[in-house]
């Protein structure tokens, strides 16, 4: 008995002794406090295509994205090239007189240029001219003024005779070719002041004049157009506010038509009252062969006295009417297939060279 109490209290003892023990390993634990916490660091900002990248695997709906920053921001990707509808041709004379200045005409209302009868619109500068030339085209005279200004690379404006325009159709399409303005100057240079014209007359002139430049062109001319002998009809004029053409008198006169013209006196009437002007709208004939004579030595003294070229053009073409350019093809026993009133260009094509 006495050896079953001294187990009994040998059990009780080694209770005693391992409660003990985790009660000091658990308050020693415990001295020591909850374990201490380091702040995190911040991460290194990511560079600029790395946010990007990572906004980039965010899908976004329903949202307009922020415009990037200037850092963020992808270039812009190169415009296609354009090709110029017509390039520019170098010219060839390095020291040509060459064009200062185009200017383009809104002739909505039948505007009037040249002061001798229009002092509505003075567009010119100091020092600039225009080059009008009247009567053409005729052989020979019309190529030497031609020349004369491709040489300057310089340009002109023409006022075709209907009547000439279908005489020589292969020299006004030369005149366009080349950059020219093409106006009208009636059918057949008839005064259209004259009282033996009737109303419908002086009308039936003007209106197969342009039908007339048009079908040697083969394409509208502009809408520019220019009284033979300067004579201005009033009911023309208005007539001309109806249809949308410009009216074209001068500033100075060359006189070139006189008897006894000759390419000096032409030059020199020119330039005496250019010299006096300043400035002006020129009036010359193709038509003329002293005119083309004249040229070469004219715009040299342009070019001397320090004159620039200012070429007129037209916003829009003339429109010429149906019944004209039929009646046109009838009196010249042209026959009339649908065919005849196409552009040469879309009937005759090179397709090969």
């Amino acid at each position: 008995m006495r050896n079953a109490l001294g187990l009994m209290l040998a059990s009780v003892v080694a209770a005693v002794v391992i409660a003990a023990g985790g009660w000091f390993y658990y308050s020693a634990s415990a001295d020591q406090g909850a374990p201490k916490t380091v702040a995190a660091r911040a991460a290194d900002p990511l560079p600029a295509q790395a946010k990007i990248a990572a906004r980039d695997d965010v899908a976004t709906t329903a949202t307009i994205a922020a415009k990037p920053t200037a850092v963020a921001q992808a270039p812009a990707p190169a415009p296609a090239p354009v090709a110029p509808v017509q390039p520019k041709q170098a010219c060839a004379n390095p020291n040509a007189l060459g064009v200062a200045r185009v200017v383009e005409i809104d002739t909505t209302g039948g505007p009037g240029f040249g002061f001798e009868h229009f002092k509505q619109f003075d567009f010119l500068t100091d020092k600039e001219v225009v080059l009008t030339f009247d009567d053409g085209p005729w052989p020979v005279n019309t190529p030497a003024v031609l020349k004369a200004l491709a040489d300057e690379c310089t340009k002109g404006l023409f006022f075709s005779v209907g009547k000439h325009a279908t005489y020589h159709p292969e020299i006004l399409r030369q005149v366009l070719a080349q950059g020219h303005t093409v106006g009208t100057h009636t059918w057949s240079h008839v005064n259209l002041n004259s009282k033996k014209m009737t109303e419908q007359q002086v009308k039936d002139e003007v209106e197969k004049g342009f039908s007339a430049v048009r079908f040697a062109l083969g394409t509208n001319p502009a809408p520019f157009f220019r009284f033979p002998q300067l004579q201005h009809n009033p009911a023309m004029v208005t007539y001309f506010g109806t249809r949308n053409v410009a009216m074209f008198s001068t500033d100075i006169d060359s006189f070139d038509f006189r008897k006894g013209a000759t390419p000096e006196k032409i030059v020199e009437t020119v330039m005496t009252r250019l010299d006096k002007l300043g400035k002006g709208i020129i009036l010359m004939h193709d038509f003329q062969k002293h005119t083309g004579e004249a040229m070469p030595a004219l715009l040299a003294r342009l070019k001397a006295g320090g004159y620039k070229v200012v070429q007129m053009k037209a916003k829009t073409t003339f429109q010429t009417l149906p019944e004209y350019d039929e009646a046109l093809m009838k009196d010249m026993k042209v026959p009339t297939a649908g065919t005849n009133t196409r552009p040469i260009g879309s009937v005759v094509q090179t397709v090969s060279q």
